[in-house]
């Protein structure tokens, strides 16, 4: 080796050391997992007649970033087809790295993998071959059009459609870059709950100008629609999916569509939903009512996807709902039309079992739903890093058993994206685990911890340890201090922030309704879907039926919500269900306390800024922490009418103080710091 080659390598490594994540200006957390840069002094050479606008994003981003010490990159498209749109191969030749794809954006793909494990410090193997477990992965915006976002808690609608086309906010260009670094190569721009006014020709040139800008990045456009859209834009009598007018309406749209953007990804639809118009307003199935719009996509090559998510009243269990309407249905869709189901049952829950219908359709195209955004998680107060929930899921459902996956977006306007800034963990888990299902939650973690708060460097092993066990233990953590055993929905009513399970609206439908899930009486706790109860455990397949249907061998994380149990049944732990109710509250409210800890641990390593953001946001959690815990030790106490076991810390508020406590639909700050005299 060579003086000069010693000195490149030694100041490889002293630079990735000191142009790390925590050593820079945090700057709110505006540039992410990327917010790092490397010496610049690169060759990327590449094999190619003609550098297009993805190529030449992929060599700027290495050119930029690179903080390895190999010093060429040699970049081919000469890969074999296998590969697909999105795989690639490297290998290691030690001064120079060999990248090789079918497709350019393979390369793409490719070069930020490389930037990953340069970045984390990883020693890059002689030979990798990454090809995406599936070919859509992608991001669904809940945004509306006037700037408003559904369940969003980081700011307003990250699209500034008041002034499209003509101003284009860097921010767009920002946001692809982000999800092509993790593998997101599509994203639904608009509210499932969407207005018709999103295909009007004026609205389609926003969307045109922003296809331009995602479209080195790999990343497709599609649009949630509403279904009666005919009826809204042009005053058909009808959305009938039988009506040849309403097909050629949706025909001549779609054309127009294509002739501005010619790569448009398709349509997303929530229909018969909670108000929302659909083909069985008709006395249409689900099934026409996708075919026929997946018949207006077809020769461009878009796709439908067509949402599960609904609960009319064929049955008196909620969670068996979906199952009953769509199963019944497997086999009758289109080539190009694809079921999107929410991972568990019932609502984005912080724990449900799987979700009965993945499996049950073997002839129809699925996709899982995930929500990255927090709504039923604590918003953007508290942490909760969701990849084990999400891996939980793959536990259960084979990931070879679905087509795609969607991730409900956690991304506003706020300078740090997310709202809390260690929510970004979360878009590029989902990112990760939407290319490879088969990480764990702990090299994903890893990865972003390594990009985002403090460098792989000598000295920084303890405080990455204690970071990773926080964030690793927080999604479990606000298991326990929310619905512990089972428990689900008992959140305050509209906004979802905060306890109620004495919750009763009038006029508002009872699967709305907290009382209607934990079923609290002085028998016992938690809802009975067992073949004497409700049978929901009948839609699952053997063995997981019978495990599920027998109260003594259905997983106790699963309890409540497969059983209606006995304050005196005996659990694992030798505890009545009772007490191990109140030892769970109690924990999680611990486990809260211990990441406060954890984090001001690490007050030395991070970014001043970051530190300070993250804790104010801990403080809130632990008193909303104490707050859940309270609530519902209290309410579900007189119904029990048990004493709180002796280990267990007594509550610091009342039931009727708590039972005063309103937050009103749209105010989503936590009011735990002045809970006692909060009376709105």
């Amino acid at each position: 080796m060579t003086d000069a080659m010693l000195r490149r390598i030694i100041f490889a490594i002293l630079f990735a050391c000191i142009v790390s994540p925590a050593a820079v200006a945090y700057s709110s957390g505006e540039g992410l997992w990327l917010d790092h840069g490397g010496e610049g002094v690169v060759e990327v050479k590449f094999d190619v007649r003609k550098l297009t606008p993805t190529l030449t994003e992929a060599r700027n981003a290495f050119r930029s970033r690179w903080t390895g010490d190999h010093w060429r990159l040699n970049v081919s498209l000469k890969g074999p087809k296998s590969l697909g749109r999105d795989g690639f191969e490297i290998r290691n030749r030690g001064e120079e790295i060999d990248l090789v794809a079918h497709h350019e954006l393979g390369v793409l793909y490719g070069v930020y993998h490389l930037l990953r494990l340069g970045v984390s410090g990883q020693t890059i193997p002689d030979y990798l071959r990454e090809v995406p477990a599936y070919d859509l992965r992608m991001l669904n915006h809940w945004d509306n059009l006037d700037g408003t976002v559904e369940r969003g808690y980081a700011g307003s609608s990250l699209w500034k459609w008041e002034d499209l086309p003509d101003s284009v906010s860097p921010r767009y260009e920002a946001y692809a870059r982000a999800n092509a670094s993790v593998g997101i190569n599509g994203t639904v721009l608009n509210n499932v709950n969407a207005s018709p006014r999103i295909l009007s020709a004026d609205y389609l040139g926003k969307v045109k100008k922003l296809a331009d800008i995602f479209r080195p990045f790999g990343l497709k456009v599609y649009l949630s629609v509403n279904f009666a859209s005919p009826m809204a834009l042009d005053s058909l009598s009808t959305a009938d999916p039988l009506d040849p007018a309403v097909q050629k309406w949706w025909q001549r749209k779609a054309r127009e569509i294509y002739g501005l953007i010619p790569d448009f990804g398709g349509f997303l639809v929530k229909a018969n939903s909670e108000g929302q118009p659909g083909p069985m307003d008709y006395g249409r199935s689900h099934a026409e009512g996708a075919n026929m719009l997946a018949k207006a996509l077809r020769p461009y090559g878009g796709i439908v996807m067509w949402r599960s998510f609904v609960y009319s009243p064929i049955d008196a269990d909620r969670a068996k709902q979906a199952y009953m309407e769509f199963q019944p249905l497997d086999g009758k869709f289109d080539s190009n039309v694809i079921i999107q189901i929410k991972n568990g049952p019932i609502d984005f829950q912080p724990r449900e079992p799987y979700s009965p219908l993945f499996g049950a359709m073997p002839h129809t195209q699925q996709m899982v739903e995930f929500q990255v955004t927090q709504e039923y998680l604590g918003h953007a107060n508290h942490l909760a890093y969701l990849a084990p929930m999400w891996k939980e899921f793959f536990d259960y459902v084979p990931s070879t058993s679905i087509k795609a996956a969607a991730g409900v977006a956690n991304i506003g306007d706020d300078p740090n994206w997310t709202g809390h800034p260690l929510a970004q963990a979360n878009w590029y888990a989902f990112g990760r685990l939407a290319w490879n299902p088969q990480l764990t939650s702990d090299e994903i973690l890893s990865e972003w911890i390594d990009q985002s708060l403090v460098s792989p460097c000598e000295g920084t092993a303890e405080v990455k340890n204690t970071l990773m066990g926080m964030m690793l233990k927080s999604r479990e953590t606000v298991v326990d201090y929310m619905m512990p055993l089972g428990l689900h929905h008992i959140f305050a009513f509209g906004h979802h922030y905060g306890p109620e399970p004495w919750c009763d609206v009038p006029g508002a439908r009872p699967d709305w309704l907290p009382k209607y899930y934990h079923r609290a009486d002085s028998e016992g706790l938690g809802f009975d879907r067992s073949p004497s109860g409700s049978d929901a455990v009948s839609q699952y397949p053997e063995p997981l039926r019978s495990q599920l249907a027998d109260i003594d061998t259905c997983p106790e994380e699963f309890l409540l919500w497969f059983h209606h149990v006995p304050w005196d049944h005996k659990m694992k732990s030798g505890r009545t269900m009772w007490d191990e109710l109140c030892h769970a509250y109690e924990r999680g409210v611990s486990q809260a306390v211990r990441q406060q800890r954890a984090w001001e641990s690490a007050r030395l390593d991070v970014d001043s800024v970051l530190f300070a953001d993250v804790e104010r946001r801990l403080m809130t959690q632990v008193r909303d922490a104490q707050w859940w815990k309270d609530a519902c030790l209290l309410y579900f106490q007189q119904y029990s009418l048990k004493p709180f076991p002796a280990d267990v810390t007594l509550p610091v508020h009342t039931l009727e103080e708590l039972r005063e406590v309103n937050l009103g639909i749209t105010n989503f700050e936590s009011p735990s710091a002045s809970l006692l005299n909060t009376k709105r």
